[in-house]
């Protein structure tokens, strides 16, 4: 019914009866006839499966549940799901390949898949589960990204029940981990001790991921074992809270003979949570050390590098000191302009009142508030240039009579213009200066 009720939103003329009489004919002709057709089934299989968070679909459901309308089901479905399994939309949960099979079989049945594709007959495929393509390879890098945020190495080690927890079911963890194997990004592995444990190793970089060790499957058992104890915890404290709570209304009810004996068993069961929490930190300490030496050896691996290309090219180290140290200057240097540019004041929002009081405070400074110069924008650039060029104080002198003051004029100028005013006054203090 849900399924329904999305179809009716997703699609705007689902209730239309000619629009859908149209649709669900069988389709008839050449692919150009009806290749309009298979392209809405084909964007509205992948839409419900998204919406729904569906892997796997059964062709059977589709047809006779998500698009039954008032008894009638679409005669062109079945050439739909044909259509997109020749494009490689869907595949059959039999085609996937099981990584449990070995590295050889792997290979060999990847080259078959490539080289001699099987195409199944319309009835074979009905009669199959099918994997949505496009769907799989999205849930594959989600399983990657998820188990990236709880592992900082290059790659990680889970359990096969983790994994399957993560895919959301044993079904769907088997052809996310056929696609990861298939792709390089993952290996299956197993482990037999006293208990048979399965386990999935993941690369979580670009790279593909390593071959299999004996290290890698005393991870697993490792790994094991702390999801082991920690469901032993949990059971622990469920049974120390239910103690807890008996022991409690048995108090309360004037019992104290049978408080007494379940405030035993909650001491009892606290003191064995006590001893499981201790091994559990014990053995995910165990982990954190493999954890850290892998981490090591890849800093090791890459100083090893390092002096490799140095001593291919050539290179001293003290060259390689010099260069960072150049590196670091520079960034330093960049790090010092950005904090002098970010602390520069912005002036496009100063107003002309906030100029003209600066002015008036740069008046009274000088003292000379009554001295004016009225002279345009081009007069003041010229005129700066020339104070500058003076050198000497005859120089300075001779410009200053050449200067023809006016109070009133200048004063009508900087009313016009305040940065004129300001650029005015400027002029004025360095020529006092000078003199």
């Amino acid at each position: 019914m849900e399924v329904r009720e999305f179809i009716r939103k997703e699609v705007e003329d689902w209730e239309d009866e000619v629009v859908g009489r149209a649709r669900f004919k069988a389709f008839s002709g050449q692919r150009s006839d009806w290749e309009p057709t298979y392209r809405f089934w084909n964007h509205l299989l992948l839409s419900i499966a998204r919406h729904f968070h569906l892997l796997i679909i059964s062709p059977s459901q589709v047809k006779n549940n998500w698009f039954n309308r008032n008894g009638l089901t679409p005669l062109c479905l079945d050439q739909v799901l044909l259509e997109m399994y020749n494009e490689g939309e869907i595949v059959r949960c039999s085609d996937l390949m099981d990584p449990r099979s070995g590295r050889m079989s792997l290979l060999l049945r990847k080259f078959s898949n490539l080289m001699l594709r099987p195409t199944p007959s319309l009835q074979t495929l009905l009669q199959d589960r099918l994997i949505l393509t496009p769907l799989l390879k999205d849930k594959a890098v989600e399983v990657v990204n998820f188990l990236s945020e709880s592992h900082w190495t290059s790659s990680c080690i889970v359990t096969m029940k983790k994994f399957h927890d993560i895919c959301g079911g044993p079904e769907e963890a088997s052809a996310v981990l056929s696609h990861l194997s298939e792709t390089g990004k993952a290996r299956y592995l197993s482990i037999h001790k006293k208990d048979f444990v399965e386990g999935v190793k993941v690369s979580l970089s670009s790279a593909p991921v390593s071959n299999i060790s004996s290290l890698d499957c005393d991870v697993l058992h490792l790994v094991w074992t702390t999801e082991r104890l920690q469901q032993q915890l949990d059971v622990i404290d469920r049974r120390c809270e239910m103690s807890r709570k008996t022991a409690l209304a048995f108090l309360h009810s004037g019992n104290k003979k049978v408080a007494l004996r379940h405030a035993r068993e909650l001491k009892l069961a606290n003191e064995s949570r006590e001893k499981c929490a201790s091994f559990l930190n014990r053995v995910e300490e165990v982990l954190s050390i493999i954890a850290n030496a892998e981490s090591t050896k890849k800093v090791s691996e890459a100083i090893q590098i390092g002096a490799k290309a140095m001593k291919e090219n050539k290179i001293s180290v003290e060259e390689v000191e010099f260069c960072l140290q150049e590196l670091e200057e520079s960034i330093e240097a960049q790090k010092q302009v950005d904090k002098a540019l970010e602390s520069t004041p912005s002036y496009t929002d100063v107003e002309d009142e906030d100029i003209e009081e600066e002015f008036k405070k740069l008046e009274l400074e000088v003292g000379s508030g009554n001295l004016q110069v009225p002279i345009s924008q081009t007069g003041v650039d010229s005129t700066l240039g020339e104070v500058e060029a003076l050198e000497s104080p005859e120089s300075l002198s001779d410009a200053l009579s050449n200067l023809k003051l006016s109070d009133n004029s200048t004063r009508e100028s900087a009313s016009k213009s305040p940065m004129l005013a300001m650029r005015q006054n400027k002029l004025k203090n360095l020529v006092l200066e000078a003199t």
